[in-house]
């Protein structure tokens, strides 16, 4: 009698837990479409950096020293130009900075719409040709992925 007991124990315990493979697996496309809307894309998970920021563990820190290296490095770089002489009355330039995943670097003037009274090729070509031999910098993370950043920085021309 114990063994028969013992029979419909297992075989019950058997029948029932094939009910837990019976579940439908989701397909790879549904998974991947459900991680790719639960990423936030707006943000990154490390932002760009330069040596000298790496060792800075607060995150807001880090941000603030990668900013303010890149604005002293292009004010530096601005500041030993013609910018000053031929457009006196032009004293903060923004400049779209994009880094990219292979840690190269470009810059590119923004102006504003009504900017008639500067020459903007002549302004950009300036900043293209100052702006080389920048600092090495290591991209953005996500999601253990070097991607592209872009930001715009306001760039103090004139100091005074």
């Amino acid at each position: 009698m114990r063994k028969f007991i013992v029979f419909l124990f297992l075989s019950n315990l058997f029948f029932t837990s094939c009910q837990l493979f019976d579940k439908k697996v989701p397909n790879e496309k549904e998974l991947l479409d459900k991680q790719l809307k639960e990423i936030n894309w707006k943000e990154v998970d490390e932002l760009p950096s330069v040596s000298d920021c790496e060792k800075i563990s607060d995150e807001n820190a880090r941000k603030q020293c990668f900013f303010d290296f890149l604005t002293a490095t292009i004010e530096q770089k601005l500041a030993i130009d013609t910018l000053r002489t031929l457009y006196p009355q032009l004293d903060t330039i923004e400049v779209k900075v994009t880094v990219f995943p292979d840690s190269k670097i470009s810059f590119e003037p923004q102006f504003p719409q009504d900017s008639v009274a500067y020459d903007t090729i002549r302004i950009d070509s300036i900043l293209r040709a100052r702006l080389i031999d920048f600092p090495k910098i290591s991209p953005a993370i996500k999601r253990g992925i070097p991607v592209k950043t872009q930001f715009i920085l306001p760039v103090i021309i004139k100091q005074e």
